[in-house]
């Protein structure tokens, strides 16, 4: 996974716009819009910058982890290995819908 996906994700997770993270990171708001599009790459420092701010490290900004600062549990290992099987179509569904579930939750606690 490319870092602008994984950006969008976080943002996602995090019910974060990308305006708001452009303020917060004293960056314009299109500079944003062009890493989440995967047009640009952040440097180092500003990579420094996302890692802290959502908590994260920069090996999992890279994608070159599946997961931050904790081991999976028995029915995270379960649901991994059975998405790793899935055809990409299949795939791209099961995000989807993991998706809808994480916005219902949100709606939830509002």
């Amino acid at each position: 996974m490319k870092f602008g996906d994984i950006l969008r994700e976080l943002l996602d997770e995090k019910d974060i716009t990308q305006a708001k993270l452009a303020e917060d990171l004293n960056l314009r708001s299109s500079t944003v819009g062009h890493y989440v599009r995967n047009e640009r790459e952040p440097d180092f420092e500003l990579l420094k910058s996302f890692s802290a701010y959502f908590h994260v490290s920069i090996d999992y900004l890279l994608g070159n982890t599946i997961q931050d600062n904790y081991q999976l549990t028995a029915d995270e290992q379960n649901l991994l290995r059975k998405y790793r099987t899935l055809e990409p179509e299949q795939k791209e569904l099961c995000l989807y819908l993991a998706q809808g579930l994480i916005q219902q939750n949100q709606k939830k606690e509002r």
